[in-house]
């Protein structure tokens, strides 16, 4: 799945999960690699966007480019529906009130995957 197509998606507000075409298995990491057998070979699902905060982190100091003075802000790992963990930044919520086990759906900004209570 290339980058370019992730993005298509994403601007037209669909979250795509992979599917390793060697072992079936879905995963929402951009690495080149199946994590689980090494393939290299990918098919796009769509995902519904639906899933539940898994852990997290309410970060109040950041020291990465273009996160200095937005802080405090969610860092999160969401479990989806279809199965595999997504990570993201849960907004649209006080960071004091986001829960592992809290429900929440795929929301985008800038392109880019985040979370909002479902």
């Amino acid at each position: 799945m290339s980058g370019d197509i992730c993005a298509h998606r994403a601007a037209h507000g669909e979250l795509v999960i992979r599917r390793c075409t060697g072992c079936d298995r879905r995963s929402h990491l951009p690495e080149p690699a199946c994590p689980w057998c090494g393939g290299r070979d990918f098919r796009s699902d769509p995902a519904s966007g639906e899933g539940v905060v898994h852990t997290f982190t309410i970060v109040h100091r950041s020291f990465a480019p273009g996160y200095q003075g937005r802080e405090p802000y969610v860092a999160a790992w969401v479990d989806l529906l279809e199965g595999p963990r997504a990570f993201g930044h849960v907004v649209a919520c006080a960071p004091e009130e986001v829960r592992v086990g809290m429900p929440v759906r795929v929301t985008f900004i800038d392109d880019l995957p985040h979370w909002r209570p479902a």
